[in-house]
C-alpha cells in the first residue's frame, strides 16, 4: 500500500474511537492525514471542546511535515525551542509537537499518513492512535520514548 484509501483511514479513526471509549477517555477528536497532507478521514465525538479539531489536526500535521512521530518533535521541541517556534511560524502555527500525532507506515517502512488524536492526556491520546493503526494492520511510529 503506498496510499492511504478512505476505507482504511476511516477504520483507523472508529478503532482509535473505540479504543478511547475503551478506557473511559474523555471525548476524542481524531483526523487522520494522507502523506500528502490532506484530510482523509476526521471524527470529533460529542462533547469534544472547541479546539480539538485544530489540535488534532497539529499534531497529524507536524509529524508528517518533519517525518518523525510526535514524541520525538517533543523532544527536538524541548532541546532547540527557538528552532520550533521558528518552525511553528513558518507552518502557519499548524504544528503541535507532543505525544498523540503518530505515523502511519507500511510494514516495509514507507509513510502513507499521519493521525493526531486530541482529548485527553496526550499520552492516552497516542495509546488509541496506535491501536486505530494497528487495526488496519499498519506500523504507527510515535517517536520512541517519553519525552524527557
Amino acid at each position: 500500500m503506498s496510499e492511504l484509501p478512505l476505507g482504511v483511514a476511516s477504520l483507523i479513526v472508529d478503532k482509535a474511537l473505540g479504543r478511547g471509549r475503551e478506557l473511559g477517555l474523555a471525548p476524542l477528536t481524531v483526523v487522520v492525514l494522507d502523506a500528502g497532507g490532506h484530510l482523509k478521514a476526521a471524527k470529533r465525538e460529542d462533547g469534544a471542546s472547541l479546539l480539538r479539531p485544530d489540535i488534532a489536526m497539529g499534531k497529524a500535521w507536524g509529524v508528517l511535515g518533519m517525518g518523525f512521530g510526535g514524541r520525538e518533535l517533543a523532544r527536538r521541541a524541548a532541546r532547540a525551542p527557538q528552532f520550533f517556534t521558528a518552525l511553528t511560524e513558518l507552518a502557519a502555527g499548524r504544528m503541535v509537537a507532543v505525544a498523540g500525532g503518530v505515523l502511519i507506515r507500511t510494514a516495509a517502512g514507507d509513510i502513507v499518513g499521519a493521525i493526531g488524536i486530541s482529548g485527553d492526556a496526550s499520552e492516552k491520546d497516542e495509546a488509541c492512535a496506535v491501536t486505530g493503526i494497528a487495526a488496519a494492520g499498519l506500523v504507527a511510529d510515535t517517536g520512541g520514548e517519553e519525552p524527557r
